[in-house]
């Protein structure tokens, strides 16, 4: 078993428990994937390699890593054959372990992984006809204690290195075969017909699964940093979103550091309200919170910063409080969309959803005070997939259940 013993990090934000930024293995060798080519270039020279071998290699493996996505030092061909058993022997090209995939009967996907010393987490892919998002954790658990969310009932185990935050969009990349001289692997016809404008079904990131982003600060912008290296995953800071439920201190920081678009999870247009659904807000209040939205970088009518607001029967949805929203809003000034989320349902959970009805209502009078409010259409709520419902499948089923379940999906196909 290897040592996990954590760490803090001193800072302006919380100190929260985080992994070393490269997991270690049981086998010694390390995982390549999560690191930057100066990275890569120190660990070539710390293994043997004299500079201009280290800068050449690194050069050569990260365009081979994050660029065409393969998982063998033998398919990097301009490599001579010589050096790859060399860099097979100190060196992997990791992924994280796929535990389950559950498929919902919209399309939506739930993947249940672990990192290589045991924790688990989870990811999720929500295809649309115009695009396909993401949605992807920061941490093993969570520390916020949100009331409606599921995942708020598990205990902060750790915080998740840049390899396996980045490692989740490679994984979805191999299973959708999205690299050049890629397979349409797992996917049908009818999928393969839903491709987008530019060739690809995973178009959008969103860092809104297990865990508060910006209590991982670092390693979430390293991980983004591959994402949209522009030699690597390439894809552009406009189609990654980050939510936050309001960790006030490094949200300036974000923007300038990440310059991704931000999501707020407000859900309640008073303290007392949000002080108990939000926790969080007992620390970073409404008016501080609102204050650091007016001031993120490059927030513009063109790139509004989205509120989500979830919809919570008798809680947070009359039109009092759809009047507050609209009010609070115009006084600070925001280039705002309101993002708002029926409940999803978990065991235990408190709260119940509100009425389409209400729900309706509440949207209709901001839309009248002139600001964007949709209602977000419920994705993957079968397999505890739709928000705040992830929560690690391997605390509700023993690895027997799953083979079982597997062994019976099997036989029931034709």
């Amino acid at each position: 078993m290897f040592n996990t013993t954590l760490m803090t990090i001193p800072g302006q934000v919380d100190p929260v428990p985080v992994a070393r930024d490269i997991t270690p293995r049981s086998d010694g060798r390390i995982d390549l994937i999560g690191l930057p080519r100066p990275r890569i270039r120190e660990l070539f020279a710390e293994a043997g390699l004299d500079d201009r071998q280290a800068k050449l290699r690194a050069k050569q493996v990260f365009h081979w890593l994050y660029h065409r996505g393969v998982t063998d030092f033998e398919a990097m061909t301009d490599i001579s054959k010589t050096m790859r058993p060399w860099l097979k022997e100190r060196f992997v090209i990791g992924r994280p372990n796929v535990v389950e995939a559950q498929h919902s009967t919209d399309g939506t996907r739930k993947w249940l992984l672990q990192t290589d010393d045991g924790h688990d987490f989870e990811m999720v892919f929500i295809p649309d006809a115009d695009r396909g998002t993401l949605c992807i954790s920061s941490q093993v658990g969570c520390t916020l204690n949100c009331t409606f969310c599921h995942t708020g009932t598990m205990r902060l185990v750790r915080n998740l290195t840049p390899g396996e935050i980045v490692g989740q969009v490679m994984l979805a990349r191999d299973t959708l075969g999205e690299w050049p001289k890629g397979r349409m692997n797992d996917l049908g016809e009818e999928d393969a017909s839903h491709y987008t404008a530019d060739g690809r079904l995973l178009t959008n990131i969103v860092l809104m699964g297990m865990g508060e982003p910006l209590y991982n600060f670092d390693h979430v912008r390293d991980a983004m940093n591959l994402v949209m290296d522009g030699d690597g995953l390439a894809l552009s800071k406009r189609r990654i979103t980050l939510s936050t439920s309001g960790v006030v201190p490094a949200m300036e920081r974000c923007g300038q550091e990440i310059g991704v678009n931000l999501a707020v999870s407000l859900h309640a247009v008073t303290k007392d309200v949000r002080d108990e659904i939000v926790p969080l807000n007992r620390k970073y209040g409404l008016e501080e919170l609102l204050q650091a939205c007016a001031d993120y970088p490059g927030a513009s009518n063109a790139r509004r910063i989205t509120f989500e607001y979830v919809m919570l029967k008798d809680k947070n949805d009359s039109d009092e409080d759809a009047r507050e929203l609209v009010r609070l809003l115009k006084q600070y000034g925001l280039p705002a969309k309101v993002n708002l989320i029926p409940f999803n349902p978990w065991p235990g959970a408190q709260y119940e959803c509100s009425t389409p009805e209400r729900i309706k209502a509440f949207s209709d009078i901001v839309f009248e005070g002139g600001i964007s409010a949709p209602v977000r259409t419920p994705r993957g709520r079968d397999i505890d997939a739709a928000c705040g419902q992830l929560k690690t499948a391997a605390q509700k089923k023993s690895r027997a259940e799953r083979d079982r379940e597997a062994a019976e999906a099997a036989s029931a196909q034709p």
